[in-house]
């Protein structure tokens, strides 16, 4: 299988900081890559929590990840900080890419790289929905900067 190669953007709308506790190292005594996805994944709820989604007007709408790619960079150790960059790419009427970036604080070394597809639902159909308006167009806007 050819390796996954991927191009970051020049922008990133979004950042913030995780820290690897022991409970995200495996065995080699590096960075689980399944912990890796549970870091982005809390960048991702700080990401939607900094453009007010859900919005309170709009209950029933919802996000579910479709798909992620992530391309490794190097590893990531117990106690780091990781620098965890977001920007919205790629819309479609019911979604958009969510581009990521993962590199350590106090080297700047890129641990990883990738993408999460983000669909919205409805919480009651469990189907695909518009993107809420209010939504759509913060995101267009950090897309944007």
């Amino acid at each position: 299988m050819p390796r996954v190669i991927f191009e970051l953007p020049d922008h990133f709308a979004f950042s913030t900081e995780v820290q690897i506790y022991i409970s995200h190292v495996n065995q080699g005594g590096h960075l689980d890559n399944a912990q890796l996805l549970s870091l982005v994944s809390e960048a991702r709820l700080r990401f939607f929590q900094e453009i007010g989604f859900p919005e309170p007007e709009l209950p029933d709408v919802s996000i579910v990840v479709g798909d992620i790619v992530a391309q490794y960079k190097s590893e990531g150790f117990h106690g780091e900080v990781m620098c965890i960059r977001m920007t919205p790419a790629d819309f479609n009427r019911y979604g958009f890419d969510l581009v990521f970036s993962v590199t350590e604080k106090s080297q700047s070394r890129e641990v990883a790289r990738g993408k999460t597809g983000i669909a919205f639902v409805s919480k009651t159909s469990r189907s695909v929905v518009q993107i809420p308006a209010a939504t759509h167009a913060k995101l267009l806007a950090m897309s944007k900067d």
